[in-house]
């Protein structure tokens, strides 16, 4: 009974151990441990971005950029909230400043089209050429338009409902991500539903007329 008690006891103690010595290695610069969180995050940040953003090149090149964040900011992770989570907020905030970025370049290329001076310029939303993975073909038109219907909400909405709806990610992990309230979390959700729902009956009113 006692080497059951001990060996339990051992195993209890060692697992925060064990995170907080990877996290030490991560900040000393250690090759194999970022060789691991890649093995172990790569595909987890991805499907984060591609929520997002539904467009297979651009989300990979904003993972990128998420592990470029890491890399660099990794010193700075004082251990207040889990690894996992805090990645998942960086992942959160680069899809959100890609977004942000490809909705100031449209902006910048209609004044211009309407000042008779256009220049050169990338005008393709990211929902130009929809890309999501697991998404049918048939089904495609379809999800286009939800994710157009999504990209139309209030920041805070566009990222509670994404992280829950298409990232699958819980309430509580949702909670730790953005560091709201459980209820405030499941306030913003109601809101965001009840929006998307205006805003697709809309949109198919107006495509059967």
């Amino acid at each position: 009974m006692f080497f059951w008690f001990f060996c339990m006891f051992t195993f209890l103690i060692s697992q925060p151990l064990n995170q907080e010595i990877f996290i030490k290695q991560l900040q000393a610069g250690k090759e194999t441990a970022f060789r691991q969180l890649l093995d172990d995050y790569q595909q987890k940040v991805f499907g984060t971005c591609i929520s997002f953003i539904p467009n297979k090149e651009d989300a990979e090149d904003v993972a990128q950029e998420v592990f470029l964040e890491i890399f660099k900011s990794i010193s700075k992770f004082k251990g207040n909230s889990k690894l996992s989570t805090w990645i998942y907020r960086i992942a959160t905030n680069k899809c959100l400043e890609f977004i942000r970025k490809k909705n100031t370049k449209k902006r910048f290329a209609f004044m211009q089209t309407i000042l008779g001076n256009e220049i050169p310029i990338d005008k393709t939303s990211y929902f130009t050429e929809f890309n999501h993975p697991g998404i049918l073909l048939e089904n495609k038109e379809k999800s286009t338009t939800i994710f157009k219907a999504i990209n139309t909400l209030p920041e805070s909405q566009r990222v509670i409902f994404t992280l829950a709806k298409i990232d699958d990610k819980s309430y509580q992990e949702i909670v730790e991500i953005t560091g709201k309230s459980l209820s405030s979390v499941e306030s913003v959700m109601f809101r965001a539903k009840k929006s998307l729902q205006e805003k697709l009956e809309n949109f198919y009113k107006k495509d059967s007329s």
